[in-house]
């Protein structure tokens, strides 16, 4: 048993290592090929930007071209630590907060981070309850 409780162990600091090189600038851990952990890296970065995008089209909008390079620099810094929701949010505070684009544009950002602190109203019906029960409401199921 202790074998195996070390092993698993060993396992976890290895998943750990590596998931920390790809979602951050840590270096990989032994055995891996580091171009193409930072290819990989790049190319999660840029998904969970699309992703962003999508979730609140509001930010590539206010930001224009601008979008993919903040955005990427930000996550860069940041591993995502709660859903795209609220990355999209974190993000917009990352840039008021460094103040990383031109004051009328922080103007915009602020009054959208305003209206979109609330979290995404959940679906009706029994999809509803699904996502109550995941939110550690109620179970699903029960009325």
């Amino acid at each position: 048993m202790a074998e195996t409780d070390a092993a698993r162990e060993r396992l976890a600091r290895a998943q750990y290592a590596l998931l920390a090189s790809l979602v951050t600038d840590a270096p990989p851990p032994p055995g891996f090929d580091p171009h193409r952990i930072a290819v990989q890296r790049r190319a999660l970065r840029a998904k969970r930007a699309g992703v962003v995008a999508r979730v609140a089209p509001e930010l590539p909008a206010l930001l224009g071209e601008d979008y993919r390079r903040l955005f990427l620099d930000y996550a860069a810094k940041r591993a995502m630590t709660d859903g795209y929701h609220r990355d999209a949010l974190d993000f917009a505070r990352h840039l008021i907060g460094v103040r990383a684009v031109p004051e009328p544009q922080l103007g915009r950002l602020a009054d959208w981070l305003a209206g979109a602190t609330a979290p995404p109203a959940a679906p009706p019906g029994p999809l509803r309850r699904l996502v109550t029960a995941l939110r550690g409401g109620r179970k699903a199921g029960t009325r």
